[in-house]
């Protein structure tokens, strides 16, 4: 007995189209965050305060936007604002940390 070959169901076909739309996406903010967040901690190791502040104070904003969508847990967003300002503090103020 021969088998009836499975249609593909259109609905299923849209949402893997939009499932991969959704991960380039969120793949590419991640990657921007991680690689505006390793400028601002080069910046504070070279010691230059201003330009180190302003590059983290970015930093959390497009962790912030990541976080509201669903590209990030809000808990994970808080971490990682967290763990970034904890570093860059203690390499611009090596005496108070």
């Amino acid at each position: 007995m021969a088998q009836k070959k499975s249609t593909r169901n259109p609905s299923a076909m849209k949402r893997h189209r939009q499932s991969l739309k959704r991960r380039a996406l969120n793949r590419s903010k991640k990657a921007t965050i991680k690689t505006v967040t390793k400028k601002a901690l080069t910046l504070a190791q070279s010691g230059n305060a201003e330009e180190a502040t302003k590059v983290m104070r970015y930093a959390e904003s497009l962790i912030d936007k990541a976080s509201k969508g669903s590209t990030l847990h809000k808990r994970a967003a808080a971490r990682r604002k967290s763990r970034l300002m904890a570093s860059i503090h203690k390499l611009l103020n090596p005496a108070n940390a």
